[in-house]
């Protein structure tokens, strides 16, 4: 009977034994599992980061093109608008000019007189 308790509790610390050997391993498994996790997680942020950055790029080059066809426009009616002023001021200098045309004329005309 000694015999047979003997080879129980020595059945008991093995399988103590294997638990423990279990338990470790399943630790080991656990950690190499989070750190997976934190690969994956990090790996997603940066999938996701970048198309976060091209989204912003091309939304940057879209405003960009925009920006540069406003420019383009306010520039043509900037040159519109200046061709128009300077067309008015000749028209007034022209006027100016007939002016001092005809008081010319008229400065002759008293001299000779």
């Amino acid at each position: 009977m000694d015999a047979k308790l003997e080879e129980l509790s020595d059945n008991v610390t093995d399988i103590k034994n294997l638990i423990h050997t279990f338990n470790r391993t399943l630790e080991n498994i656990e950690h190499r599992l989070d750190r997976l996790e934190k690969v994956d997680s990090i790996e997603h942020r940066v999938a996701v980061n970048q198309i976060d950055l091209s989204d912003i790029k091309e939304a940057l080059v879209r405003i960009e093109g925009v920006q540069s066809a406003i420019e383009k426009e306010v520039q043509g009616i900037n040159q519109q608008e200046n061709k128009e002023e300077i067309k008015y001021i000749n028209r007034r200098l022209d006027s100016h000019l007939v002016k001092l045309a005809k008081a010319e004329e008229e400065i002759i005309m008293l001299k000779t007189k």
